[in-house]
C-alpha cells in the first residue's frame, strides 16, 4: 500500500509543470487577479523609471546650458527676450515666468519681496511636474508585498482545503499550489524592489535640482 501511494506521488510530482504560466492558469481567480494586479504594477513603474531617466538625463543637460548660456549674456532682459518660445527646460521657466512679472511691474515697490515670491512659486510649479509619478513608485514599493502575501495566503488556504477533501498529504499534491501561493509572493517582491530602489533614486535627485534652482534664484535676485 505504502509502495502505492509513493509511486503515485512520484508520478505526480514528474508530471506537474511549474513553468510560471502553468502555475497562473492553475492559480484560482483570486490569485490571478493578485498576479495580474502585480504584473500591472510592475509595468508601469517600470515606465516611470524609464521615463525618469530620460526626463533628468534631459533637464540636467539643458539646465548645464542654459545656466552657461545665461551668466555669459550681457544683461538678463536682452537674454529672456532672446529666449525661444518653446523651452521647455525647468530653469528657464522659472527664469521666463520671473521675468514676465518683473516687465509687467516695473515698480521696484516691494520688488525684492514680490520676486522671491514668484521664484518660489516657479519653483514648486516646476519641482511638482519633476516629481510627477513618485507617488506611484512610493505606493507600489510599500504595498506590493502585501499583496504578493495576500495572494500567497490565499492560495496556501486553497492547497489545505484540497488537502482535506483528498486526504492525501503527499507532497506531489501539496507542491503545486503552494507554488502557485509564492509565485504570488516573488511579484510582489519583484514590483516592490525596483519601485523602493528607484523612488529613492529619484527623489535624491529631485532634492538635488531643486537646491540647483534655488541657488540660481538667490544669485538671480542680487542682478536685479
Amino acid at each position: 500500500m505504502e509502495a502505492d501511494i509513493s509511486s503515485q506521488a512520484v508520478g505526480l510530482a514528474s508530471s506537474a509543470d511549474f513553468s510560471l504560466m502553468s502555475l497562473f492558469i492553475r492559480a484560482d481567480i483570486v490569485v490571478k487577479t493578485v498576479i495580474v494586479m502585480l504584473i500591472a504594477c510592475s509595468i508601469y513603474s517600470w515606465a516611470v523609471i524609464i521615463e525618469k531617466f530620460r526626463l533628468f538625463k534631459k533637464i540636467n543637460q539643458s539646465t548645464e546650458e542654459f545656466e552657461t548660456k545665461f551668466w555669459n549674456s550681457k544683461s538678463a532682459e536682452s537674454f529672456y527676450n532672446n529666449l525661444p518660445s518653446s523651452i521647455e527646460d525647468p530653469m528657464a521657466l522659472v527664469f521666463k515666468d520671473a521675468m514676465q512679472n518683473l516687465l509687467k511691474k516695473r515698480s521696484k515697490v516691494d520688488l525684492q519681496e514680490r520676486m522671491t515670491t514668484m521664484l518660489e512659486t516657479g519653483i514648486e510649479k516646476q519641482m511638482s511636474k519633476i516629481s510627477k509619478g513618485y507617488t506611484f513608485l512610493a505606493t507600489v514599493g510599500s504595498t506590493a508585498p502585501f499583496i504578493g502575501l495576500f495572494g500567497t495566503v490565499w492560495g496556501i488556504m486553497n492547497s489545505f482545503q484540497s488537502i482535506a477533501i483528498s486526504r492525501n498529504t503527499s507532497l506531489a499534491i501539496v507542491a503545486p499550489g503552494i507554488a502557485e501561493a509564492l509565485f504570488a509572493t516573488a511579484l510582489g517582491l519583484l514590483a516592490a524592489i525596483p519601485a523602493v530602489i528607484f523612488y529613492n533614486k529619484f527623489n535624491n535627485d529631485s532634492i538635488l535640482y531643486s537646491k540647483r534652482l534655488e541657488n540660481f534664484s538667490k544669485r538671480f535676485l542680487t542682478i536685479i
